[in-house]
Order: C-alpha cells, then structure tokens, then sequence
C-alpha cells in the first residue's frame, strides 16, 4: 500500500474515535489523550535512550498531570506534573548509569512537560463552560486542516523551503495554504457561534491555533534531527508515530486554551 493510502486509512479509522472523544469529553476524552500521551512519551523516550530519561519519573508525571487535570483541573495538573522532580530525583539516584545526572533528569523533564502539559489543555478546553465542546472540536479540526492543506499545498505547488535544516519537506507555500484554510475553518466553526464578542476574534484564534501547530511540528522535527530519527515511531503506518500525529496539537492545544481565556470571559 502507498504512503499516501496508508495515511488516508489511518486518518478514516483514527480521526472518528478523536472527533467522538472531543464530543463528548469526561473519562472518554481523558482515556483518550493519557493513551497518546503515554506511546508519543514511550517513543520519545525510545529516541532519546542515548540521554538515559528516567523514564518512569517521566511516565508518573505525565499521567500525574492528566489524571489531575480531569479529577480537579489546572491546579492539580500543575501539582501532578512537579512529580517529576522528586522521582527523577529517586530514580536518578539509585539508577547505574554513566550519564551526567543533569542531562538525564533534563531529557525526562523536557518529555513530560513536552507530551503531558502539551496534551492536558484539551481536557481544560473541553470543560470550559457552555462552549467547551465546540471549542475543542474546533482546535482539532482546525488543527487536522491545516496540517493537511499544508502538506496538500507543499507537495503540489512548494518550492522555497522554510526551514532547510530543520525540516527540508515544509515549504512557505505549503505554509500559506495550511494558515488560510486553518483560520477560514475557525471563523466557519465560530462565526455564528456568541463564543466571542467581536468579529475580528475567530480570526485571530484561528491564527493563534495555526503558528502554534506550525512552531509544534517544527519542534519535533528539531529534536527528531538532533536525535537522528526521520520518525518517532511506526505505530500509524505512512504517519509515523503518535508524536508525529500529536506534535502540533502539543504546542497548539495550551496556546489555544490561554488565547480562549484571553479572548472571552470563560
């Protein structure tokens, strides 16, 4: 089967179980985001082993974080998370390793901050008041169109590349296609919608959510070069790992929930 029909099966089977989470949230959506965070964590983990993560200090924190964000929202999140510090601590101790202690505790710190505190805010957005649902199904399909116009975009009409060394295949035209039709699909899910007050607002979240999901995919592309890996994983067949499907989602799901508090009175 080919790339592109293998990406074309995975989204036709993956994309309905996320959409169905988001709808209707609870224990659902949370099963949901702890499975991706704990694989996209385990392959990130997998691809930085030359560091020696302390990978079960990372794991308690980052289900730590998303088990506290459902049961009692950002303050337990914040609470859930700071386990690293302790348990890498432990773990460092009693580990037998040869590798610097600081770069270890970094690499298990910067795994669960990365996935567990970049994928908590879907659950924060889903439980806002009223709008909850309609803005998290917004984010994701926001998300969803421009990563795909994007890649649609760079494949037929790419040709000055935006970041050579980081990552080769992302062009600016591809990047022009993917911000437009983001931010047209955020003001088509709002623009009807009291979420915002002012017309110009679906417009700007839509481009708040767009060079969030942009600066998240190109940060994984970062740590995947400065790792020497082309994937995270081959989980998703043509789409690589879960971290190479949540990657823009890690950095626009917090952008996205602190622009909603800023923008309306939620």
């Amino acid at each position: 089967m080919s790339s592109f029909l293998t990406r074309v099966a995975v989204v036709a089977a993956g994309l309905p179980i996320v959409l169905f989470g988001a709808y209707y949230g609870g224990w659902y959506l949370a099963g949901l985001v702890l499975f991706a965070a704990v694989v996209g964590l385990h392959e990130f983990y997998r691809l930085a082993r030359s560091l020696r993560p302390l990978v079960l200090a990372g794991y308690g924190s980052a289900v730590g974080a998303l088990l506290g964000v459902q049961l009692g929202g950002p303050t337990w999140m914040l609470g859930g998370f700071l386990l690293v510090l302790p348990l890498a601590f432990v773990f460092a101790v009693v580990a037998e390793t040869r590798q610097s202690a600081t770069v270890a505790v970094a690499t298990t710190v910067l795994g669960a901050a990365w996935v567990g505190l970049g994928l908590a805010p879907l659950i924060l957005i889903r439980d806002l008041e009223d709008h909850g649902r309609l803005a998290l199904l917004t984010v994701l399909v926001t998300v969803f169109v421009a990563d795909t116009l994007a890649y649609i975009g760079g494949r037929l009409a790419g040709r000055h590349r935006m970041t050579p060394t980081v990552s080769p295949g992302k062009t600016w035209e591809g990047f022009v296609f993917g911000a437009v039709g983001g931010v047209l699909t955020t003001w088509i899910a709002l623009y009807k919608e009291d979420l915002f007050d002012d017309g110009w607002r679906p417009f700007f979240f839509g481009g708040v959510i767009v060079l969030a999901a942009v600066f998240g995919d190109l940060f994984e592309s970062l740590v995947k070069r400065d790792l020497g890996a082309k994937d995270s994983g081959g989980l998703l067949l043509g789409h690589g790992g879960v971290l190479d499907r949540v990657d823009s989602l890690l950095f626009a799901a917090p952008a996205a929930y602190f622009a909603l508090l800023a923008l309306t009175d939620l």
